[in-house]
């Protein structure tokens, strides 16, 4: 594969939005990956393209080309104590959909009390907070699928 249709394969990929492509020619094989962030601001994103001229030998060469694309906004860490997941789940709120929830932000919390529910296996677990403090972050929503140690809380 020549270097013209690599570089015309490298301004698709960019032009059209797509994230990855591959392609192989005989023995040949090009994989174009686009890594975009999808929030306000300006950066400069590098796709690279491999190109293996022999698969039974490890060599690669990186093209890259630069488009303007926006950046994250910068996010504060939270401050105070994290609540992480115990366990792989679904995160409730409430103990049941009409139930008010468990705490809200602003809540006074007591080491023991009930934060929430995570549904694992068909069994409900309930959450006690490992804190005294002020709910001062829930970050996960209703109804979420979480993983172990995942933060849930911010109590301070």
């Amino acid at each position: 594969m020549d270097l013209r249709k690599l570089k015309t394969l490298i301004d698709l990929v960019a032009e059209s939005g797509i994230s990855e492509l591959e392609m192989s020619e005989g023995e040949e094989k090009v994989r174009i990956v686009n890594h975009r962030a999808p929030t306000a601001g300006i950066q400069q994103v590098h796709i690279p393209a491999t190109y293996n001229t022999n698969p039974q030998v490890g060599v690669e060469n990186t093209l890259t080309t630069n488009t303007l694309i926006p950046t994250p906004e910068v996010i504060e860490p939270p401050v105070g104590n994290i609540m992480k997941s115990p366990m792989v789940g679904t995160f409730y709120r409430a103990p049941n959909p009409e139930a008010p929830d468990f705490v809200k932000v602003g809540d006074i919390v007591k080491m023991g009390q009930t934060l929430c529910i995570i549904e694992a296996m068909k069994l409900l677990n309930e959450i006690e907070s490992e804190f005294d403090g002020v709910v001062k972050q829930i970050l996960v929503d209703n109804g979420q699928g979480v993983e172990f140690d995942q933060p849930l809380f911010v109590i301070a």
